[in-house]
């Protein structure tokens, strides 16, 4: 699985190799999701689920949750309700107004996500070592913190907000 970079300006370049660890972290997960089941997964669906796991939310409350048009969130909702991770309803308090929230195959994706992304970070911690591991960790959330890259993942939005 080692090789030397076909670019030798590449060796050193922080952006290219988050750039491809995270392409093949998420295509591991992605795989491990395929094989329990959830193979419709997109990055998107994602941050939806995460902004549902609190219960019911208009959709145009996810709209703005997630950093995009009240329209292109009704359409990933409703590529959700047709795989079946998703199911609207009537805003009990506005009648006029649809909740979208969490189904049983929705709630088993996320479980699903969450043990890929673990089996992921144990089998690259196992190549580290637990040392090697540890400073690691400790630069990139270094790196997180300056960047703010973290913060904007943790809010769940698809763009970052401008700055």
């Amino acid at each position: 699985m080692t090789s030397s970079p076909a670019d030798p300006g590449a060796t050193g370049d922080l952006t290219l190799l988050f750039t491809a660890l995270a392409a093949a972290c998420d295509a591991e997960v992605r795989g491990r999701m395929a094989a329990a089941g959830h193979a419709e997964v997109r990055t998107v669906h994602g941050y939806v689920f995460q902004h549902l796991l609190g219960g019911p939310v208009r959709v145009s409350d996810l709209a703005g949750l997630l950093g995009m048009t009240p329209q292109g969130a009704s359409k990933v909702v409703t590529e959700m309700e047709r795989i079946g991770y998703l199911t609207r309803r009537t805003d009990p308090e506005d009648q006029r107004a649809r909740v979208v929230e969490l189904t049983g195959h929705g709630r088993d994706a996320v479980d699903a996500g969450r043990k890929a992304r673990a089996a992921v970070t144990a089998e690259l911690r196992s190549v580290l070592g637990e040392a090697a591991a540890g400073d690691l960790l400790s630069s990139l959330d270094r790196l997180a913190d300056h960047t703010g890259a973290m913060r904007e993942l943790l809010a769940r939005r698809l763009r970052p907000r401008p700055g």
